[in-house]
């Protein structure tokens, strides 16, 4: 079996899911098992519809309408007169989530969050399936839910390996093409769970590790993994092969490629994963598999933007030694920090961190209390995989000063100011 995951931005509108049918077509849908997320911004307004919920029910209907709206005009344009069916299942679903509300005790916001989004992927399948038996596609609508089983960890949930192994084997039984949800499971009481950070993708790979895939295949609206985001770096190239352990070396350093979580399961199989495009699906994309880290063998472009670099070095020139360092870490721990660079000296600390929770002032307050602080707003982290003398000139010209540089024999990283 093969599995496909197509994310919002190619089932995003009508003409966005004909191509999904067309690709099928094109590449072949027999014993392939599909992973769909939510329909373009999808997720974003149901998000938008849990925030009022919360805060000012008064409009939640208003809203739901609206999400309601989108995706029967997507219904209408697919279907045509044939509509009314889909039209209705799609009505059922709404219903779900009005009811949800209507009936919910919990004040969790993660509890909530996870019922909530989920109708995203629900919909989208729904629709999506009956579209593809519309043009005579043979396809089988599967509830995720049943088959991926997880903790009560809302909004990042922990997955039960053996119980979804199961699970899946027992219920992906016989239909040559499959259709599911990406990003949503549930728990022992079958509450909706979502599994996180690139949820979707990380369906497609439990599935495939549950079945023993002949391989996972992302569908995206680009070529491939090229060597660096174009929307910053010129002259990118397609990279057609990276190792498992490359791709988890680039996503670590922030590259948009492949999350950990999605390699792990696929790599403990030797499961190669391909990133192909939905808008030349003739194309090979990149592979992701044991065997040559890159080829070709170029370096590859990251940048993380709008840092914070602290440097802190201690109030009496004393050394900064293990006992400093580990409460400097549990500080950045605890104000929710992510630490994306270190570098440290006898006397000092540099840190380069991302400031996602708005939290910097809270960490400066206690920081100051105990070490000298320089802080340096809006700096750009630039890492390059595999550098060469090129590479290194190229990324030093980017920022009007480098204010720290780190190299190991494979990465280099720069810090430079705007």
């Amino acid at each position: 079996m093969r599995i496909f995951k197509f994310g919002g931005a190619s089932v995003k509108d009508a003409p966005s899911v004909k191509n999904v049918a067309s690709v099928l077509q094109q590449v072949g849908y027999e014993d392939v098992l599909i992973i769909v997320s939510a329909m373009g911004k999808t997720t974003n307004a149901l998000e938008e519809i849990v925030a009022t919920y919360q805060n000012n029910p008064a409009q939640l209907k208003t809203a739901i309408q609206a999400l309601e709206a989108f995706h029967l005009n997507i219904v209408s344009a697919l279907m045509g007169e044939n509509s009314t069916e889909l039209e209705d299942k799609v009505r059922k679903l709404i219903g779900e989530m009005l009811s949800f509300f209507e009936h919910n005790k919990s004040p969790n916001y993660s509890f909530v969050y996870d019922q909530t989004v989920s109708f995203g992927e629900l919909i989208s399948t729904t629709i999506i399936c009956d579209y593809l038996r519309s043009v005579g596609l043979p396809a089988h609508w599967l509830d995720a839910r049943s088959c991926v089983k997880t903790d009560s960890y809302y909004r990042d949930a922990n997955l039960d390996w053996d119980l979804t192994q199961s699970k899946i084997k027992e219920q992906v039984n016989g239909a040559k093409l499959i259709i599911s949800q990406g990003f949503i499971g549930s728990d022992s009481n079958n509450f909706t769970t979502t599994l996180g950070r690139e949820g979707s993708d990380y369906t497609a790979a439990i599935f495939g590790y549950a079945l023993g895939a002949e391989s996972v295949t992302i569908w995206k609206d680009v070529p491939g993994v090229l060597n660096g985001d174009p929307r910053h770096f010129e002259d990118t190239v397609l990279l057609n092969q990276i190792s498992y352990r490359e791709a988890i070396e680039l996503a670590f350093y922030g590259a948009s490629v492949i999350h950990p979580k999605t390699l792990q399961p696929l790599q403990r199989k030797e499961i190669p994963l391909y990133v192909r495009s939905f808008v030349s699906p003739e194309g090979k994309g990149t592979a992701v598999s044991k065997g040559q880290t890159l080829e070709p063998h170029v370096p590859c472009f990251i940048v993380k933007q709008n840092q914070v670099l602290l440097k802190l070095s201690s109030l009496d020139f004393s050394f900064i030694v293990e006992n400093n360092i580990s409460e400097i870490f549990a500080l950045l721990s605890r104000y929710q920090m992510r630490v994306e660079l270190i570098q440290n000296s006898a006397i000092s600390f540099s840190v380069v961190v991302n400031n996602k929770y708005n939290r910097l002032e809270e960490l400066l307050t206690e920081l100051r209390s105990k070490f000298k602080v320089t802080v340096t707003e809006g700096v750009n982290l630039y890492t390059v995989r595999h550098f060469d003398e090129k590479a290194k000139e190229k990324v030093r010209s980017y920022g009007e000063k480098i204010l720290l540089e780190q190299r190991t024999k494979e990465t280099l990283q720069v810090v430079v100011s705007n």
